[in-house]
Formats: structure tokens, C-alpha cells, sequence
């Protein structure tokens, strides 16, 4: 037990810690201040509790959020006060809506010296709204016995909104006085905890449910959408799929991000490019669904969202969380579980229309994955989508691949093939923004398996800082920068028409040199010349001659050419649309 006496400061900080390392927690992330130094130092002398420093709290709160994704469950993170904890907003929007717990404690001024002109004092009640899932401010430190339970019981209860069916953000603000240094305070010796004080303090269990299958569902046309995921154990979570769609006959469309394309041999009826098949308007009419079984958040794919939303199919939203999961507004009802809880009858059989129209997805299936293989195949050095389909065919197996968003999160759902490389996709698709990206990746990577992050030039330099990271990584993270010298999913859109303003105000386009860039952060550098010099420097485990990287940040420099790219799908969904 890791209790500090010095002072009331260090008692109160040190009961914290100790009560959330009891209760679950292994990394807190530590940005610098004075007015959070009790909190810092009880968390970085903590035995058992990973501390590591951030200069940035934009960054460090990114950091937190991979971690987190990663651990499936919260990490700490403190700040001082004033804006620090303001540079944490948009990590905590992103946590809030992709549903990942944090604990967010921001050190506060005491009440005396808010609203007087004290330096390094703001508004901090209720910093971040409705982001959070609860927020409580804590009372002054107190080494009374009443107040350290009440601080225990607290920790308790916000570690439990962290970690609730709904888990996400918790805000806790701590006012603190001086000293807020550990000096000893003779004055005023300090009695020992109670004994068993914190002798209730255990990581929470869950209760594990079972929910029938829907009857609607046992005699339908119908298919199974698998939205982004990234399940604690991604081989069961796709098996449970896998079972649903063998009982009901239904095929499975999975999102890019879903570990289902990675595990494909598992799934009897995979559907993978169901944004290119359903261009065709004729093919997308035959293939309209009796009902629609939905795991998690709808996909990207614009296409998809509009052939659903004109099908008007009922739907089985299939996800723990009270939220509004159908942006279609369509005949939505909510079963609130996991797929890995949906009980479905092993003596359940497929009917024959069902298995009619499965075939009839996994024909089509077939016929526009030949196609988008051949182009992608054929395609140019310096298409960009070629860059997500080369990962897709020469990364190690389980390799954990963090995805930007923008271009590159499209270009996996439209291009990523199916596969059982078990790769385990991570996303902050909770926002879509491209806030944090690099942090974030950090994050995932840091005591991992060596990990891969796909992103374009604007996401990489929105989060330079992240750099800043590399000495603290235990781990080792690959960036595949596509460099198209700009924001290229503004190229898709109707404002490419409008040019000036597009191209300086929407494009944004940035002339870093990327060396330089990597060489100022001591982060390995290499320009890939071509897809094969890209393939060699990803797929280390296969060649023999090569060095598993282990520790450290590198980059592959990927130039592609933008408007390129973006002739190159266009001509593509349009051949698709003809089908």
C-alpha cells in the first residue's frame, strides 16, 4: 500500500491513486503544473502505476484515449489548472462519443482564489458539458476520517460511470491549496488509515446477460451489418457473428473497421464491397432486405446509408449502449446487448428464400471484388488507394493498424479485402475528426505488439506533437504517411468544382518536408519508391533477411498524387455504377 503522510496534500493525492490502482487502473498520464504537483507526485511514486509525462495536454489526452482503446479501460490523466485542462476537450468529445473511459482530474484554486485575479484561474465547473458521463468537484483535502471515505467512495463511483454499459469520459476537478509540495508537516502529524480501509475496493464485475433472438428474425430475407468495432476479444466477438449469420442465413456486410474482414474464413456469407455493389441501381433493388440486423454504429459508406434508408427494411440495432444508433431515422428497435449475448438456438436452420438471397450477395460479392482487385492491381505509383490495399495484403498477422480518418478510413471500407490476418483495426471514429491522430497511435502501440498507423499528410501534422511521445513509447509504431500535399477528401466532394477558394481554403495545402520533420524528433525516415519497396518495408515478419522492429517510431513517406487519386475512384464507382 502506497500511502503518503507528508502532508494532508499527499495523504488526500496518495488515498486517490491507491483507490484507483485498486480498482483497476495501470497508466496515468501526468502533464506538468504546479497546482496538480500533490496529484503528479502520487501517482508517479506509485509502485504499481505506470506514470508517464506529456508535455502537451492536447497530446497527452489523445495518448491517454489509444491507451485506453487498447486496455479497455481508463487511464488517468491529470493536468493543472487554467486552460490545461481545456486543451483535453477534444479527446473528451472523442472518448465521449466512441466510448472509451478516461478519468479526467483537472487540479483546481481553491474557492478563495476564484473570481479575484488570481493567476491561472478559469471556470473550471462542468469544463466539458455534456461530454462526460459525470462530474463531481471534490471537497478541500481533509485527513479526517469521514472525508477520506468519502474521497474513497467517490473514486468508486466515478470509476464505475467510467466503466458503466455506456462507459466514456468522468471529469473530476480537485481544488488544492498549499503546500503543494511534499514537504513534511510537523505541526500537524497525521493518523494511520483505518485498519481494512480499503478492503471493499475491487475491480467491478459485469454481469454477463443472455437475449433471445427476435422471432422477426427467424424467417427473413435479411442481413447483418458489423460497424465499427474493436471488441476485447476480437476471435470471439467474430464467431458470435459468425454463429448468427449460419443460423439465420443472413449475410454479413462488415465494415472496414470491424475485425470481421480480418477473420473471414470464420464468416459462411461475407460481404465486403457492398459500397461498389450497391452503385448499380438495378443490383441494389434485387438485393433490398426484409429485415437488417445492425452490431454497433452504421458504417461510413454514404451509398449503403442511402440504400437503407430507401429500403425502409425494419431494423435490430444490436449494442449495449442507450444511444441513437440509426441516423436514417428508419424502423429502428434496440436490443441492448452484445452480439456475443444475442442467445441464438443451435436447432435454428436457414430457410430456403434466405439462403436464395444470401447467394445472390455472395455472387455479386464475387464479381465486384474481381474487379476492384484488377484495378487496384493495375493501379499507378502514387494512387492513393493502392496504399490501404498494399496493408491489407503484406502486413504481419495480428498487427494492430490505427486508421486516420478523412481519406484513409474510406479507402479501407471500399478497398480492404477480406483476409485472416486477424489484424485488429483502431479508429477514432467516435467524432470522425482528425484530432489527436498520431497521439492516439501512440497510445495503442505503447506495451504492445509493434503496430501500424495509416494516415494522410493533415492528420500527421494537426498532431506533430505527438512526436514528442517517442521517448516514452515502450513499443514500436510504423507511420504509412500518404502525402498528397493536402486534404484529398475534399477532391470527392461538389466544392472541388469551386476553385479559388478550394484549393487554398479547403485543400490547405502544406509544403513540410517530411525528413526534416522526422529528423528535428529523431524518428526513423524512409521515402517509399514504389508498392513493392512499400510491401517489403511493412510485411517484416516475412522477409527473412529483415529486422522485426521492436522499439521506437518510424515513418514510410508514401507520395501520391491527389487529384490523381481521385480521378482514379471516380472512374472506378462510376464502372461500378454500370454494373
Amino acid at each position: 500500500m502506497s500511502i503518503d503522510y507528508r502532508n494532508v496534500n499527499m495523504l488526500w493525492a496518495s488515498v486517490l491513486a491507491e483507490t484507483l490502482w485498486r480498482l483497476g487502473l495501470q497508466t496515468a498520464v501526468i502533464c506538468p503544473g504546479s497546482r496538480s504537483g500533490p496529484l503528479a507526485i502520487a501517482f508517479a511514486e506509485h509502485p504499481a502505476i505506470e506514470a508517464i509525462p506529456v508535455l502537451d495536454e492536447r497530446s497527452a489526452s489523445f495518448f491517454a484515449l489509444g491507451q485506453a482503446q487498447r486496455q479497455r479501460q481508463a487511464v488517468a490523466l491529470i493536468c493543472t489548472s487554467g486552460t490545461a485542462g481545456a486543451n483535453m476537450y477534444p479527446a473528451v468529445i472523442e472518448a465521449a462519443e466512441s466510448r472509451v473511459p478516461l478519468l479526467l482530474l483537472t487540479a483546481d484554486r481553491p474557492p478563495e482564489l476564484r473570481g479575484c485575479g488570481a493567476g491561472q484561474a478559469i471556470d473550471q465547473q462542468k469544463l466539458y458539458g455534456a461530454a462526460v458521463r459525470w462530474y463531481a468537484e471534490l471537497a478541500l483535502p481533509d485527513a479526517e476520517d469521514g472525508r477520506l471515505r468519502y474521497l474513497r467512495q467517490t473514486m468508486v463511483q466515478a470509476w464505475a460511470w467510467a466503466h458503466a454499459t455506456q462507459p466514456g469520459p468522468v471529469h473530476l476537478n480537485l481544488p488544492l491549496r498549499d503546500p503543494l509540495v511534499p514537504l513534511t508537516d510537523r505541526s500537524r502529524p497525521l493518523p494511520p488509515l483505518a485498519p481494512g480501509f480499503f478492503a471493499a475496493v475491487a475491480p467491478p464485475t459485469l454481469p454477463s446477460l443472455s437475449v433471445p433472438l427476435p422471432p422477426e428474425l427467424r424467417q427473413s430475407q435479411g442481413i447483418i451489418i458489423a460497424g465499427v468495432a474493436t471488441p476485447a476479444d476480437p476471435r470471439r466477438y467474430c464467431q458470435a457473428i459468425a454463429q448468427l449469420s449460419k443460423q439465420t442465413g443472413f449475410p454479413v456486410l462488415a465494415e472496414g473497421l470491424s475485425p470481421v474482414r480480418n477473420w473471414a474464413s470464420l464468416q459462411p456469407h461475407l460481404i465486403t464491397t457492398y459500397d461498389g455493389l450497391l452503385r448499380s441501381p438495378a443490383r441494389a433493388k434485387t438485393l433490398l432486405p426484409q429485415v437488417v440486423v445492425q452490431l454497433g454504429p452504421l458504417p461510413t459508406s454514404k451509398v449503403l446509408r442511402q440504400w437503407l434508408s430507401q429500403s425502409d427494411a425494419p431494423r435490430w440495432i444490436v449494442d449495449p449502449a442507450i444511444a441513437n444508433l440509426d441516423p436514417t431515422h428508419g424502423r429502428a428497435r434496440h436490443l441492448r446487448c452484445d452480439v456475443t449475448q444475442l442467445a441464438v438456438p443451435d436447432s435454428m436452420q436457414p430457410n430456403a428464400d434466405a439462403m436464395a438471397y444470401a447467394h445472390r450477395w455472395c455472387e455479386a460479392e464475387t464479381l465486384t471484388r474481381q474487379h476492384l482487385n484488377q484495378a487496384l492491381a493495375a493501379a499507378p505509383n502514387g494512387n492513393e488507394s493502392s496504399v490501404a490495399w498494399c496493408l491489407s495484403q503484406h502486413l504481419p498477422p495480428q498487427t494492430p493498424l490505427i486508421i486516420a480518418n478523412s481519406t484513409p478510413v474510406r479507402d479501407v471500407e471500399w478497398f480492404w479485402p477480406p483476409g485472416d490476418r486477424e489484424i485488429v483495426p483502431y479508429v477514432n471514429r467516435g467524432a470522425n475528426g482528425i484530432d489527436g491522430t498520431l497521439s492516439t497511435a501512440v497510445g495503442v502501440a505503447h506495451r504492445h505488439r509493434p503496430s501500424v498507423l495509416l494516415t494522410g499528410d493533415l492528420a500527421l501534422l494537426h498532431d506533430s506533437n505527438g512526436f514528442l511521445l517517442r521517448p516514452h513509447l515502450r513499443g514500436h509504431l510504423t507511420i504509412v504517411l500518404v502525402n498528397n500535399g493536402g486534404g484529398g477528401i475534399f477532391e470527392l466532394l461538389p466544392v472541388a468544382q469551386f476553385d479559388p477558394p478550394f484549393t487554398e481554403f479547403f485543400v490547405t495545402p502544406q509544403t513540410v518536408d517530411i525528413a526534416l520533420l522526422c529528423q528535428s524528433y529523431g524518428v526513423s525516415y524512409q521515402r517509399i519508391s514504389g508498392w513493392d519497396h512499400l510491401a517489403k518495408a511493412i510485411a517484416w515478419q516475412e522477409t527473412p533477411d529483415a529486422e522485426m522492429p521492436s522499439a521506437g517510431i518510424r515513418l514510410l513517406e508514401v507520395q501520391c498524387d491527389r487529384k490523381a487519386s481521385a480521378r482514379w475512384r471516380q472512374g472506378l464507382f462510376e464502372r461500378l455504377a454500370r454494373k
